[in-house]
């Protein structure tokens, strides 16, 4: 059985700030950003904090910063992205963490998306071969499939996934507004079933190790990722309960909207549909 849980404001500490927002709103699991999520710097972490996260049980997820495009075509931005996800990835074992979810990245500034993807196995897989089996795994995002997304659709991650030689430590994070505004019809008849037989063609079985579950404001394939609260957007609740069902023990967490208050309601939402 799956847990469920949310992304966790951490005022007051990684610790102090997670454990009490879980405790709020119910979660199970949580994701933290361990660093500002709209910069590049390296925030130091408190080693009093990563003993108290890690010695409280509650799996933990780290969502790497946005700014990171490990294809970028810019040198500037994939040297700092190489950094960025070499730090989420040392604060990951640091504090017990599962995973962290890093976006798929973008080919801009590039001619093709090969060569994109080549920058992306020389800068993913000497990362991903200094992991121990005890450190977290690096789950790939895809996209919402706007502009030039080296992976979006289910069936990108078969190349995507190429890149870093189908490395045993790359997962994968389903975001379920991105994948709906990419254009898998997840409230069609057999459209969640086909997704996840999509995804594990490409693939292979085992790769999901995260699912941040959001309703779309907007209509399957809009390319546009805006997220909404569970059964309030164009999705709806149904798709949901064939999710937790299919992926067994893979963790949900919500990116809902509403504050603490909001992810109560979506927690509460979940664990209803996992327990019918």
């Amino acid at each position: 059985m799956g847990l469920i849980g949310s992304h966790a404001t951490v005022t007051g500490g990684l610790a102090t700030g997670g454990l009490a927002y879980a405790a709020e709103v119910g979660a199970e699991v949580i994701q933290v950003f361990a660093s500002n999520p709209r910069g590049w710097a390296a925030g130091p972490g408190d080693a009093a904090q990563d003993r108290l996260l890690r010695e409280s049980g509650l799996p933990v997820f780290i969502h790497a910063p946005y700014l990171i495009n490990l294809g970028s075509g810019d040198p500037a931005v994939a040297s700092k992205s190489a950094s960025a996800v070499a730090h989420a990835l040392q604060r990951g074992t640091e504090i017990g963490a599962r995973g962290v979810v890093v976006h798929a990245g973008s080919a801009v500034g590039w001619a093709d998306r090969e060569q994109a993807l080549r920058q992306l196995a020389e800068i993913a897989l000497p990362l991903l071969d200094k992991l121990g089996d005890d450190d977290p795994d690096l789950l790939f995002e895809p996209m919402a499939g706007q502009g030039q997304m080296l992976c979006a659709r289910a069936e990108d991650l078969a190349p995507y996934l190429a890149a870093v030689e189908r490395h045993p430590k790359a997962g994968i994070c389903l975001d379920t507004c991105h994948m709906f505004a990419a254009g898998h019809d997840l409230t069609a008849a057999g459209g969640v079933a086909a997704m996840l037989d999509e995804l594990v063609t490409a693939a292979g079985p085992g790769r999901v190790g995260l699912v941040h579950a959001n309703d779309s404001l907007l209509g399957c394939g809009s390319k546009r990722d805006r997220h909404e609260a569970l059964g309030a957007g164009k999705i709806g609740t149904e798709p949901f309960r064939e999710l937790l069902a299919a992926l067994g023990d893979v963790p949900f967490v919500v990116e809902t909207p509403g504050g603490k208050a909001g992810h109560a309601r979506d927690i509460a939402a979940l664990k209803g549909l996992r327990a019918a």
